[in-house]
């Protein structure tokens, strides 16, 4: 039988500000582990930690710009464009624009803290 998800859930997020993270399918909200999808809100000015996943993250941005670090330089990623990141790859988030960003995350196998692998420094480069 088919599973209604009324609500998403609020996830704290990282970073050096403030980001809204609505869970709809994951670990926290519906307890899937096989695959998380959350709607992501992030400001103008936004950077979080590097990370090395071990899951693939399928992004689409739906308003304003995301800025994906990787090993080899960098993309951004406009509204109505997608970008996937490999697990194993490393790639940092951010937001520098004004008016921040909307994008809607997809992670495979689900998130979580145990397979994020953030880098121990916030501004750590690879």
């Amino acid at each position: 039988m088919p599973t209604l998800i009324k609500k998403p859930t609020r996830i704290q997020s990282a970073g050096n500000k403030p980001k809204v993270i609505d869970e709809y399918i994951g670990r926290v909200n519906s307890e899937t582990t096989s695959a998380s999808v959350a709607h992501m809100r992030s400001p103008a000015g936004w950077i979080e930690p590097g990370q090395t996943p071990a899951f693939d993250e399928f992004t689409v941005v739906l308003k304003g710009m995301l800025h994906v670090e990787h090993k080899d330089g960098g993309l951004d990623v406009n509204a109505g464009e997608a970008v996937i990141a490999n697990a194993g790859e490393w790639v940092r988030y951010s937001t520098p624009h004004e008016g921040g960003a909307e994008y809607i995350a997809v992670c495979i196998p689900a998130f979580s803290m145990d397979t994020v692998h953030r880098d121990p420094a916030r501004d750590a480069v690879r």
